[in-house]
Formats: structure tokens, sequence, C-alpha cells
């Protein structure tokens, strides 16, 4: 039977991230998404109360709250500003985890340190122009030349490409696909101009080349051919953290529209008290229980070391349909100025359509979720 109570300590992290994220992100998340750009000041601010870093352990630079810990400050960060919750993930739970899952003691006391304490700002660099939800089909190559690696190729929508100071990269050797620790400031790193997107405008999305990028062999993640590895297992910690700023945005939708309705009045009585308007306030409450049941109970099963890979997959894709679904009635409830940008709504309408499609598209999650049902027999 599973049973959980967040602790003093973790109520009063989220206490924290709320205060900050109502009074610093808030009043700027109509602004981020306007200017494409998520203020370096703000990132600063979130590097200086520990949540560029807080899932790792102290030691590395973090706060060392783990995976329950993470889910917090994203749902958090998620009601005030989802390019804020993507950036963090890009940088923290793919970008630097990366590292932390897979590298040599070294490489976490180099790398990870100044990424937990956001000294250096990290992404996670697998997609390629032909291997997107099929990943096992990179071409970018590393090729061995005495004491270092040689990289070659090109990384498409990679968040965090254009700000980053230190990447994961995912490259081919001839004994597989290996991970390599990239500082972006080597000669040979190239970002493109960040992406134009319907949403998330905020966090910024990048094309990256690498010409014959000189990686030192100790900056190798794990190793070599064994990288594939570190890259599904990084996913499983991101498809979770991805869950849970899609119940943090959730959380804000519902919050908005039942306050809304309250307010708003038709045919001299609040909308709130039309049965079709509670059935959608309804509809989202359910889904959103859900949502909250399922991101934390993975949680505490991945800080406890219990392998997740189809729970992540089910967080991922539950979390990411149901908001969808919840952005949907949100925009319903507030009828027309749902979808003026006047209100907040509109944007995360359209912040919510990507969190169905990175991290792995939900068909590749059914895939996930399907393979490991067979594999063992029905059983959880």
């Amino acid at each position: 039977m599973f049973e959980f109570t967040f602790t003093e300590e973790q109520n009063m992290l989220r206490e924290m991230v709320r205060d900050f994220t109502n009074n610093e992100i808030k009043p700027i998340a109509q602004k981020i998404d306007a200017d494409e750009k998520i203020p370096r000041e703000l990132i600063d601010k979130l590097a200086e109360i520990g949540v560029l870093g807080v899932s790792f352990p102290e030691e590395y630079g973090g706060s060392g709250f783990g995976e329950v810990g993470y889910c917090i400050c994203q749902e958090e960060i998620a009601r005030g500003c989802m390019s804020t919750a993507t950036f963090i993930g890009a940088h923290q739970s793919i970008g630097t985890n990366a590292i932390y899952l897979g590298g040599s003691e070294e490489l976490k006391k180099k790398y990870v340190t100044r990424l937990a304490k956001g000294e250096a700002i990290g992404a996670f660099c697998l997609t390629e122009p032909q291997a997107g939800s099929d990943s096992f089909n990179l071409k970018t190559k590393a090729v061995l030349d005495g004491d270092e690696w040689v990289l070659n190729g090109d990384k498409l929508w990679i968040t965090n490409g254009g700000i980053a100071d230190i990447v994961s990269v995912f490259a081919r050797t001839p004994k597989g696909i290996t991970a390599f620790v990239v500082e972006t400031k080597w000669p040979g790193f190239h970002a493109g101009p960040s992406e134009k997107k319907m949403g998330i405008k905020g966090s910024t999305t990048n094309a990256i080349t690498f010409d014959n990028v000189r990686v030192p062999k100790e900056n190798m993640i794990g190793q070599d051919g064994r990288g594939f590895l570190i890259a599904m297992k990084t996913l499983d910690a991101g498809r979770l953290g991805l869950g849970a700023a899609c119940l943090g945005a959730a959380k804000e939708l519902l919050a908005l529209s039942t306050k809304y309705a309250k307010e708003r009045v038709q045919f001299d009585t609040a909308i709130s008290n039309f049965q079709a308007v509670q059935f959608m306030l309804a509809e989202m409450a359910i889904m959103i229980y859900n949502m909250e049941s399922i991101v934390y109970r993975t949680a505490v099963d991945y800080d406890l070391k219990k392998s997740v890979s189809r729970q992540s997959a089910i967080v991922k894709y539950f979390c990411s349909e149901s908001l969808d679904k919840i952005a949907d009635l949100a925009v319903q409830v507030h009828g027309g100025m749902g979808y003026s940008r006047e209100l907040p709504i509109e944007r995360f309408y359209r912040d919510a359509r990507i969190n169905r499609i990175f991290e792995g598209t939900n068909e590749i999650q059914k895939g996930i979720i399907a393979r490991d049902i067979l594999k063992k027999n029905g059983a959880m």
C-alpha cells in the first residue's frame, strides 16, 4: 500500500518557491512570453534560492531535496510560467542529471557542482534532424584522436542551446552511442538562432552544430558505447519533472477558472451556478487529483532508487494529455476572455501543447509502457 506525506522541510520548500513564483515570476510571465526570453536576473535569483540544483546532493552543490523536491519546485514554478519551468527542466533534470547519473566522480565534482549552483547553464543534446522519436538513429560522430574525442554533427530542438555553458552530448563511436560533456566555449561549437515557437516562447530552443569540437577523453560520461542507456535513464527523470510542471499549470488553470466563474455574471447570476460550468471545473479537478497522485508516487519511487521507466512514461503521457484538456476547458470557462492575451489563459493554452511532444512523444510513451507490460506480463 502506498503512503506518502510531505515532510516539514518539503512543505517549507514549497512555500518558499510558491512565494518566489508569486512575487518574481507571475508579474513578468507575460513579458517573458512577449520578449521570448527569460531575464538573466531571474535565472540568477533562481540560483540564489537553490532551485537550479534542488535535486542534487549538497556535496555536488545541490540542495539535497531529491526528485520529490524537484517536482515540488517544478509544480510551483509552472503555476507562474511554463517557459521558466522548461528552462529549469532542461538545465537540471536532463542536462545536468546526465552527468550526475553516468559521470565519473571527477566529472561530477567539476561540472555538476557548477551547474547545481547556477554558476553555469546546462542543456541536453540528443535530438537530431533525422533522430527525433527514433533517437537511436543519431548521426553525430565522435572519433578518438590521441587524448581527445573529435565531435562532428548537428543537433536540433535543443532547449537552452543558445544560452548553455555546458551540454551533455550524445554521439556515435565505433562501439555505439556514447555521452560526453562539452563546454560551449570550445572551438567548433555553434548555436543557431532561437526557434520561433507557438508556446513556451521564453524558453530558448536552438539547432546546434559540432564542427571538429575536441573533447578531452576524461569528459566521456560513463563507458564508450553505453550512452544510450544513460540518455534513457536521464529521460525517466525528465519525464517525471515534466509531469510535475503540467500539474502546476493545471492547478493554476483550475484556480483561475474557479475565480472567473464566481465573478462572471450572465443572466443575472454568476456562471459558477450553471451546471455546465460546474461540470467543467469538476472534470479539471478529477484530472488534477490523478496527476498529483502519480507524480509524487513515482517521485518517491525514484528517490528510493527503484526502476520507474514505465511509471515515468505513464506520468508524462497522462499529465500532458490532461493538461491539454484542462487548458481547453479553462478557455471555455473564460469564453472570449480565454482567447484574449489580456489574461494568462491564452498563454497557458499555447504552452501546454508541447508537452505531448518533447521528452519523447506520447506515442513513444505508449510504446514504452506496452513493452514493459508485455515483459512483466502486466505486473506493476
